[in-house]
Protein backbone atom coordinates (compact mmCIF):
# COMPACT_ATOMS: atom_id res chain seq x y z
CA UNK A 1 0.00 0.00 0.00
CA UNK A 2 1.25 3.48 -0.88
CA UNK A 3 1.76 5.68 2.18
CA UNK A 4 -0.47 8.73 1.75
CA UNK A 5 0.69 12.31 2.22
CA UNK A 6 -2.48 13.32 4.07
CA UNK A 7 -1.51 12.81 7.70
CA UNK A 8 -4.38 12.05 10.07
CA UNK A 9 -3.90 12.32 13.84
CA UNK A 10 -3.19 9.13 15.75
CA UNK A 11 -6.10 9.96 18.02
CA UNK A 12 -8.39 12.68 16.62
CA UNK A 13 -9.93 15.03 19.14
CA UNK A 14 -12.45 16.55 16.72
CA UNK A 15 -14.89 14.96 14.32
CA UNK A 16 -14.24 15.51 10.63
CA UNK A 17 -15.48 14.80 7.13
CA UNK A 18 -13.02 13.21 4.70
CA UNK A 19 -14.23 13.88 1.17
CA UNK A 20 -12.75 12.59 -2.07
CA UNK A 21 -13.74 11.04 -5.41
CA UNK A 22 -14.65 7.37 -5.59
CA UNK A 23 -11.71 4.93 -5.40
CA UNK A 24 -9.31 7.63 -4.23
CA UNK A 25 -8.46 5.54 -1.16
CA UNK A 26 -10.50 7.13 1.66
CA UNK A 27 -11.62 3.87 3.27
CA UNK A 28 -8.14 2.36 2.98
CA UNK A 29 -6.56 5.40 4.62
CA UNK A 30 -9.02 5.38 7.52
CA UNK A 31 -8.61 1.62 8.03
CA UNK A 32 -4.81 1.88 7.96
CA UNK A 33 -4.78 4.82 10.38
CA UNK A 34 -7.29 3.38 12.88
CA UNK A 35 -7.51 -0.39 12.36
CA UNK A 36 -9.24 -0.91 15.73
CA UNK A 37 -11.87 1.82 15.41
CA UNK A 38 -15.54 0.89 15.20
CA UNK A 39 -16.45 1.15 11.50
CA UNK A 40 -19.89 1.49 9.93
CA UNK A 41 -19.67 0.88 6.18
CA UNK A 42 -22.80 2.09 4.42
CA UNK A 43 -21.65 0.46 1.16
CA UNK A 44 -22.64 -2.85 2.78
CA UNK A 45 -26.27 -3.48 1.91
CA UNK A 46 -27.24 -4.78 5.33
CA UNK A 47 -25.65 -1.82 7.09
CA UNK A 48 -27.19 0.66 4.67
CA UNK A 49 -30.69 -0.78 5.11
CA UNK A 50 -30.42 -0.98 8.90
CA UNK A 51 -29.60 2.70 9.30
CA UNK A 52 -31.79 3.89 6.43
CA UNK A 53 -34.85 2.32 8.05
CA UNK A 54 -33.94 3.52 11.53
CA UNK A 55 -31.23 6.22 11.81
CA UNK A 56 -31.87 6.37 15.56
CA UNK A 57 -30.26 2.95 15.86
CA UNK A 58 -26.87 4.70 15.82
CA UNK A 59 -27.77 6.69 18.94
CA UNK A 60 -28.97 3.53 20.69
CA UNK A 61 -25.78 1.64 19.83
CA UNK A 62 -23.47 4.42 21.06
CA UNK A 63 -25.53 5.79 23.93
CA UNK A 64 -23.08 4.46 26.51
CA UNK A 65 -19.92 5.26 24.55
CA UNK A 66 -17.08 6.87 26.47
CA UNK A 67 -16.12 10.45 25.54
CA UNK A 68 -13.46 10.34 22.85
CA UNK A 69 -14.68 7.06 21.36
CA UNK A 70 -13.76 7.03 17.67
CA UNK A 71 -16.30 5.86 15.09
CA UNK A 72 -15.57 5.65 11.35
CA UNK A 73 -18.68 6.29 9.24
CA UNK A 74 -18.00 5.28 5.62
CA UNK A 75 -20.02 6.72 2.69
CA UNK A 76 -21.94 9.03 4.99
CA UNK A 77 -23.81 10.68 2.10
CA UNK A 78 -25.84 7.50 1.53
CA UNK A 79 -27.90 8.09 4.71
CA UNK A 80 -27.85 11.85 5.43
CA UNK A 81 -30.37 11.46 8.26
CA UNK A 82 -27.61 9.82 10.32
CA UNK A 83 -26.06 13.26 10.77
CA UNK A 84 -28.82 14.19 13.22
CA UNK A 85 -27.70 11.27 15.36
CA UNK A 86 -24.04 12.13 14.84
CA UNK A 87 -24.78 15.68 15.98
CA UNK A 88 -26.42 14.41 19.18
CA UNK A 89 -23.62 11.95 19.92
CA UNK A 90 -20.95 14.62 19.44
CA UNK A 91 -22.78 17.08 21.71
CA UNK A 92 -24.07 14.73 24.41
CA UNK A 93 -21.56 11.89 24.49
CA UNK A 94 -18.35 13.39 23.11
CA UNK A 95 -18.07 10.72 20.44
CA UNK A 96 -15.55 11.53 17.70
CA UNK A 97 -16.58 10.67 14.14
CA UNK A 98 -14.39 10.22 11.07
CA UNK A 99 -16.92 10.46 8.24
CA UNK A 100 -15.96 9.90 4.63
CA UNK A 101 -17.84 10.15 1.38
CA UNK A 102 -17.60 10.99 -2.30
CA UNK A 103 -20.48 13.47 -2.57
CA UNK A 104 -21.51 16.29 -0.28
CA UNK A 105 -24.47 17.09 -2.54
CA UNK A 106 -26.97 14.72 -0.94
CA UNK A 107 -25.78 15.71 2.53
CA UNK A 108 -26.25 19.40 1.77
CA UNK A 109 -29.81 18.89 0.62
CA UNK A 110 -30.92 17.70 4.04
CA UNK A 111 -28.20 19.13 6.29
CA UNK A 112 -27.04 22.38 4.76
CA UNK A 113 -24.84 23.28 7.73
CA UNK A 114 -22.91 19.96 7.75
CA UNK A 115 -23.14 19.79 11.54
CA UNK A 116 -22.86 23.55 11.97
CA UNK A 117 -19.08 23.61 12.03
CA UNK A 118 -18.83 20.79 14.58
CA UNK A 119 -16.83 18.72 12.12
CA UNK A 120 -13.69 19.73 10.27
CA UNK A 121 -13.36 19.21 6.53
CA UNK A 122 -10.50 17.30 4.92
CA UNK A 123 -10.04 16.10 1.36
CA UNK A 124 -8.15 13.17 -0.12
CA UNK A 125 -6.85 13.40 -3.67
CA UNK A 126 -5.49 10.80 -6.05
CA UNK A 127 -1.87 9.75 -5.79
CA UNK A 128 0.76 12.49 -5.86
CA UNK A 129 4.44 12.38 -6.71
CA UNK A 130 5.75 12.51 -3.14
CA UNK A 131 3.68 9.46 -2.17
CA UNK A 132 5.00 7.42 -5.08
CA UNK A 133 8.69 8.18 -4.60
CA UNK A 134 10.67 6.03 -7.02
CA UNK A 135 7.40 4.71 -8.47
CA UNK A 136 6.51 8.16 -9.81
CA UNK A 137 6.47 8.24 -13.61
CA UNK A 138 5.18 11.42 -15.24
CA UNK A 139 4.22 9.76 -18.52
CA UNK A 140 2.43 6.99 -16.66
CA UNK A 141 0.47 9.50 -14.55
CA UNK A 142 -0.45 11.57 -17.62
CA UNK A 143 -1.87 8.43 -19.24
CA UNK A 144 -3.23 6.36 -16.35
CA UNK A 145 -4.38 9.15 -14.05
CA UNK A 146 -3.92 9.40 -10.29
CA UNK A 147 -6.50 7.01 -8.82
CA UNK A 148 -4.49 4.27 -7.07
CA UNK A 149 -5.99 1.25 -8.85
CA UNK A 150 -5.54 2.92 -12.23
CA UNK A 151 -2.04 4.29 -11.74
CA UNK A 152 -0.61 1.08 -10.32
CA UNK A 153 -1.93 -1.28 -13.01
CA UNK A 154 -0.22 -1.74 -16.37
CA UNK A 155 -3.57 -1.88 -18.19
CA UNK A 156 -5.93 0.77 -16.86
CA UNK A 157 -8.36 1.00 -19.83
CA UNK A 158 -10.96 -1.49 -18.53
CA UNK A 159 -10.79 -0.08 -15.03
CA UNK A 160 -11.25 3.47 -16.31
CA UNK A 161 -14.25 2.38 -18.35
CA UNK A 162 -15.78 0.66 -15.33
CA UNK A 163 -15.03 3.70 -13.18
CA UNK A 164 -16.88 6.09 -15.49
CA UNK A 165 -19.80 3.65 -15.87
CA UNK A 166 -20.02 3.17 -12.10
CA UNK A 167 -19.85 6.90 -11.57
CA UNK A 168 -22.76 7.46 -13.96
CA UNK A 169 -24.75 4.68 -12.30
CA UNK A 170 -23.97 5.20 -8.63
CA UNK A 171 -23.26 8.89 -8.21
CA UNK A 172 -25.72 10.26 -10.74
CA UNK A 173 -28.48 7.75 -11.48
CA UNK A 174 -28.77 6.27 -7.99
CA UNK A 175 -29.10 9.71 -6.40
CA UNK A 176 -31.43 10.96 -9.17
CA UNK A 177 -29.19 13.95 -9.81
CA UNK A 178 -30.21 14.11 -13.48
CA UNK A 179 -33.26 12.91 -15.38
CA UNK A 180 -31.57 12.25 -18.72
CA UNK A 181 -28.55 10.03 -18.17
CA UNK A 182 -27.56 9.72 -21.86
CA UNK A 183 -27.52 13.52 -22.14
CA UNK A 184 -25.35 13.72 -19.03
CA UNK A 185 -22.96 11.19 -20.54
CA UNK A 186 -22.67 13.47 -23.59
CA UNK A 187 -22.07 16.42 -21.32
CA UNK A 188 -19.27 14.55 -19.54
CA UNK A 189 -17.44 14.03 -22.82
CA UNK A 190 -17.88 17.66 -23.90
CA UNK A 191 -16.71 18.90 -20.51
CA UNK A 192 -13.68 16.59 -20.63
CA UNK A 193 -12.68 17.99 -24.02
CA UNK A 194 -12.59 21.41 -22.33
CA UNK A 195 -10.44 20.23 -19.40
CA UNK A 196 -7.85 22.90 -18.39
CA UNK A 197 -9.66 25.50 -20.53
CA UNK A 198 -11.99 28.40 -19.77
CA UNK A 199 -15.57 27.46 -19.05
CA UNK A 200 -17.78 27.97 -22.09
CA UNK A 201 -21.30 26.93 -21.17
CA UNK A 202 -22.70 27.92 -24.56
CA UNK A 203 -20.32 25.71 -26.55
CA UNK A 204 -20.87 22.73 -24.23
CA UNK A 205 -24.66 23.17 -24.40
CA UNK A 206 -24.50 23.22 -28.19
CA UNK A 207 -22.16 20.21 -28.26
CA UNK A 208 -24.37 17.96 -26.11
CA UNK A 209 -27.79 19.36 -27.08
CA UNK A 210 -29.04 20.60 -23.71
CA UNK A 211 -29.99 23.99 -22.31
CA UNK A 212 -27.58 26.48 -20.79
CA UNK A 213 -29.08 26.15 -17.27
CA UNK A 214 -28.75 22.36 -17.56
CA UNK A 215 -25.06 22.64 -18.45
CA UNK A 216 -24.43 24.91 -15.47
CA UNK A 217 -26.27 22.44 -13.21
CA UNK A 218 -24.21 19.56 -14.61
CA UNK A 219 -20.96 21.37 -13.83
CA UNK A 220 -22.32 21.81 -10.31
CA UNK A 221 -22.74 18.03 -10.10
CA UNK A 222 -19.10 17.53 -11.11
CA UNK A 223 -18.03 19.88 -8.31
CA UNK A 224 -20.31 18.33 -5.69
CA UNK A 225 -19.20 14.81 -6.52
CA UNK A 226 -15.58 15.97 -6.53
CA UNK A 227 -14.98 14.91 -10.12
CA UNK A 228 -13.73 18.39 -10.99
CA UNK A 229 -13.33 21.97 -9.81
CA UNK A 230 -13.14 25.47 -11.28
CA UNK A 231 -10.02 27.61 -11.15
CA UNK A 232 -10.91 31.30 -10.73
CA UNK A 233 -9.29 34.09 -12.71
CA UNK A 234 -6.75 36.32 -10.98
CA UNK A 235 -8.07 39.88 -10.92
CA UNK A 236 -6.03 41.81 -8.36
CA UNK A 237 -5.63 45.43 -9.55
CA UNK A 238 -5.30 44.68 -13.29
CA UNK A 239 -3.49 47.29 -15.40
CA UNK A 240 -4.83 45.82 -18.63
CA UNK A 241 -8.13 44.16 -19.49
CA UNK A 242 -8.09 40.63 -18.12
CA UNK A 243 -10.37 37.64 -18.62
CA UNK A 244 -12.48 36.82 -15.56
CA UNK A 245 -14.07 33.54 -16.73
CA UNK A 246 -12.98 30.54 -14.59
CA UNK A 247 -11.22 27.51 -16.01
CA UNK A 248 -12.30 23.97 -15.17
CA UNK A 249 -10.10 21.00 -14.24
CA UNK A 250 -11.19 17.39 -13.87
CA UNK A 251 -9.91 15.74 -10.71
CA UNK A 252 -8.30 12.88 -12.62
CA UNK A 253 -6.57 13.11 -15.98
CA UNK A 254 -7.11 9.39 -16.60
CA UNK A 255 -10.87 9.98 -16.60
CA UNK A 256 -10.36 12.83 -19.10
CA UNK A 257 -8.29 10.54 -21.33
CA UNK A 258 -11.00 7.89 -21.29
CA UNK A 259 -13.89 10.29 -21.92
CA UNK A 260 -12.12 11.94 -24.85
CA UNK A 261 -10.58 8.73 -26.27
CA UNK A 262 -7.16 10.39 -26.43
CA UNK A 263 -5.14 7.24 -26.85
CA UNK A 264 -1.53 6.92 -25.61
CA UNK A 265 0.07 10.29 -24.79
CA UNK A 266 3.78 11.00 -25.31
CA UNK A 267 5.84 14.07 -24.33
CA UNK A 268 5.90 16.78 -26.95
CA UNK A 269 2.32 16.56 -28.16
CA UNK A 270 -0.39 19.15 -27.50
CA UNK A 271 -2.57 16.68 -25.64
CA UNK A 272 0.33 15.66 -23.41
CA UNK A 273 0.72 19.35 -22.59
CA UNK A 274 -2.93 19.52 -21.47
CA UNK A 275 -2.47 16.36 -19.41
CA UNK A 276 0.68 17.79 -17.83
CA UNK A 277 -1.17 20.97 -16.85
CA UNK A 278 -3.88 18.84 -15.23
CA UNK A 279 -1.24 16.89 -13.28
CA UNK A 280 0.41 20.08 -11.98
CA UNK A 281 -2.99 21.46 -10.95
CA UNK A 282 -3.68 18.19 -9.13
CA UNK A 283 -0.37 18.33 -7.26
CA UNK A 284 -0.85 21.99 -6.28
CA UNK A 285 -4.38 21.34 -4.97
CA UNK A 286 -3.24 18.30 -2.99
CA UNK A 287 -0.25 20.12 -1.52
CA UNK A 288 -2.38 23.09 -0.46
CA UNK A 289 -4.88 20.77 1.25
CA UNK A 290 -2.44 18.35 2.89
CA UNK A 291 -0.04 21.02 4.13
CA UNK A 292 -2.87 23.40 5.08
CA UNK A 293 -1.57 26.33 3.06
CA UNK A 294 -3.93 29.33 3.25
CA UNK A 295 -3.14 30.79 -0.17
CA UNK A 296 -5.66 30.94 -2.95
CA UNK A 297 -4.94 29.67 -6.44
CA UNK A 298 -6.02 31.20 -9.73
CA UNK A 299 -4.93 31.75 -13.33
CA UNK A 300 -4.24 35.00 -15.19
CA UNK A 301 -5.14 35.82 -18.77
CA UNK A 302 -5.11 39.02 -20.80
CA UNK A 303 -7.78 39.73 -23.39
CA UNK A 304 -5.03 39.25 -26.01
CA UNK A 305 -4.69 35.58 -25.01
CA UNK A 306 -1.40 35.86 -23.09
CA UNK A 307 -1.75 33.92 -19.85
CA UNK A 308 -0.13 32.32 -16.82
CA UNK A 309 -1.45 28.90 -15.80
CA UNK A 310 -1.31 29.27 -12.01
CA UNK A 311 -0.98 32.20 -9.62
CA UNK A 312 -0.50 31.33 -5.94
CA UNK A 313 -1.75 33.82 -3.37
CA UNK A 314 -1.81 37.54 -4.17
CA UNK A 315 0.79 37.20 -6.93
CA UNK A 316 3.36 35.58 -4.66
CA UNK A 317 4.24 32.91 -7.24
CA UNK A 318 3.35 32.69 -10.93
CA UNK A 319 3.69 29.30 -12.65
CA UNK A 320 3.55 28.47 -16.34
CA UNK A 321 3.49 24.84 -17.56
CA UNK A 322 4.95 23.91 -20.94
CA UNK A 323 5.43 20.46 -22.44
CA UNK A 324 8.70 21.35 -24.11
CA UNK A 325 12.27 20.11 -23.84
CA UNK A 326 13.63 23.41 -25.16
CA UNK A 327 12.25 26.60 -23.62
CA UNK A 328 12.11 29.42 -26.15
CA UNK A 329 11.25 33.11 -25.96
CA UNK A 330 7.57 32.59 -26.81
CA UNK A 331 7.18 30.29 -23.83
CA UNK A 332 8.09 33.17 -21.50
CA UNK A 333 5.57 35.73 -22.75
CA UNK A 334 2.96 35.06 -20.08
CA UNK A 335 5.36 35.27 -17.15
CA UNK A 336 6.95 38.40 -18.62
CA UNK A 337 3.62 40.17 -19.09
CA UNK A 338 2.47 39.16 -15.62
CA UNK A 339 5.53 40.78 -14.03
CA UNK A 340 4.81 44.00 -15.95
CA UNK A 341 1.29 44.15 -14.53
CA UNK A 342 2.21 42.78 -11.09
CA UNK A 343 5.81 43.75 -10.22
CA UNK A 344 5.24 42.54 -6.66
CA UNK A 345 5.42 38.91 -7.85
CA UNK A 346 8.12 37.15 -5.84
CA UNK A 347 8.81 34.16 -8.10
CA UNK A 348 8.10 33.23 -11.69
CA UNK A 349 8.52 29.57 -12.56
CA UNK A 350 8.29 27.81 -15.91
CA UNK A 351 7.70 24.08 -15.41
CA UNK A 352 8.83 22.08 -18.42
CA UNK A 353 10.52 18.94 -19.71
CA UNK A 354 14.05 20.35 -19.90
CA UNK A 355 16.55 18.10 -18.11
CA UNK A 356 18.18 20.72 -15.84
CA UNK A 357 17.15 23.62 -13.68
CA UNK A 358 18.31 27.12 -14.64
CA UNK A 359 17.53 30.78 -13.96
CA UNK A 360 17.22 33.28 -16.79
CA UNK A 361 18.44 36.88 -16.77
CA UNK A 362 14.85 38.02 -16.35
CA UNK A 363 14.68 36.10 -13.08
CA UNK A 364 12.35 33.42 -14.46
CA UNK A 365 13.20 29.99 -13.06
CA UNK A 366 13.10 27.14 -15.57
CA UNK A 367 12.39 23.88 -13.71
CA UNK A 368 12.06 20.29 -14.90
CA UNK A 369 8.76 18.79 -13.75
CA UNK A 370 10.41 16.41 -11.29
CA UNK A 371 12.45 19.23 -9.75
CA UNK A 372 9.36 21.41 -9.37
CA UNK A 373 7.38 18.62 -7.69
CA UNK A 374 10.26 17.78 -5.35
CA UNK A 375 10.57 21.47 -4.39
CA UNK A 376 6.81 21.80 -3.98
CA UNK A 377 6.48 18.94 -1.50
CA UNK A 378 9.59 20.11 0.36
CA UNK A 379 7.73 23.38 0.95
CA UNK A 380 10.14 25.46 -1.12
CA UNK A 381 7.74 26.75 -3.78
CA UNK A 382 5.11 28.51 -1.68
Amino acid sequence: MVSRALVLPARPEESFFLWGPRQVGKSSLLAATWPDARTIDLLLTEEYLRYLQNPGRLRDELRDAEPGTLVVLDEVQKVPALLDEVHWLIEKRGVVFAMCGSSARKVRRGHANLLGGRALRRELFGLVSTELGDQFDLVRMANHGTLPRHYLTDRPAKRLQAYVDDYLKEEVAAEALVRNLPAFAGFLRAAAIGDTEMLNYTNVARECGVSLPTVKAHYGILEDTLLGRPLPAFSLRPKRRTILTPKFYFADVGVVNHLTARGPLAPGGELFGKALENVIHHELCAFREYRERPWGMSYWRLASGIEVDFVLGDAAVAIEVKSTTNVATQHLNGLGAFAEDHPQVKRRILVCLEPRRRTLESGIEVMPVTTFLRELWAGRIA
